[in-house]
């Protein structure tokens, strides 16, 4: 089973359990390229894939949170991993460390471009720091989105978040979503051993038959190409 990264709207960072981990310069260590690939051939043309670790672990999507606005990274990230994002990243893109005692942030905060739902255990300053750098506003809650979740619940839940929301799994049958499916506007992947249902499930969801990158992405990266350049 595929343990995706984080995904925001601009930029993808990704890692897998399969002791896969790329050095700076963008070379594999331990782990195979095949992996890596499978983003490059999709999204290359479109958006930066970013070979990236954070305290030298290669978990990053349990590490980190982020949007187009930010990404928050835990206080043990290195300097040069933190100096590797921001070269990587454009200005308008806020990478900020977090002293967090809670700090798989990826585990802890779920957030798209405008709204935050955090754990209740967060620290208010992280609260604060977390609206500040991903300009969303956030919201303490306990509810897990899984096959089990009720009506109820979800409706609340869609509520609050102002988004279509239904329950699913992935990787036939496994409800730890976070850890078997990556998406932005216009494409998602899943683990080898989704079936598809899940797949429809998830396509339907996010409407991805109906998108495609949009004209702002397309210029974006041809921005930060620019400025790596």
């Amino acid at each position: 089973m595929l343990d995706f990264g984080v995904v925001s709207k601009n930029f993808l960072y990704a890692h897998n359990s399969l002791s896969i981990k790329y050095s700076k310069d963008g070379s594999s260590i331990g782990g195979s390229e095949v992996f890596y690939s499978t983003f490059e051939s999709e999204l290359a043309e479109t958006i930066p894939v970013i070979h990236a670790s954070l305290a030298g672990c290669r978990i990053v999507g349990r590490m980190c949170v982020g949007n187009k606005n930010g990404l928050l990274v835990p206080n043990s990230t290195f300097d040069q991993e933190l100096q590797q994002l921001r070269n990587a990243l454009p200005e308008s893109v806020k990478v900020q460390r977090v002293e967090e005692r809670l700090s798989a942030l990826g585990n802890v905060v779920a957030c798209n471009d405008y709204v935050a739902l955090v754990h209740p255990d967060l620290d208010r300053e992280t609260e604060e720091i977390i609206a500040d750098t991903l300009g969303v506003e956030v919201f303490r809650h306990t509810i897990a989105v899984h096959p089990n979740t009720s009506i109820v619940d979800q409706e609340e839940l869609s509520s609050l978040l102002q988004v279509p929301l239904v329950a699913g799994t992935v990787n036939c049958g496994s409800s730890v979503l976070g850890a078997g499916v990556v998406v932005n506007d216009w494409v998602a992947f899943t683990g080898m051993d989704t079936t598809s249902t899940e797949l429809a499930v998830v396509e339907s969801v996010f409407r991805l038959n109906e998108a495609e990158p949009s004209k702002i992405t397309s210029e974006m990266r041809a921005s930060l190409i620019e400025g790596m350049s």
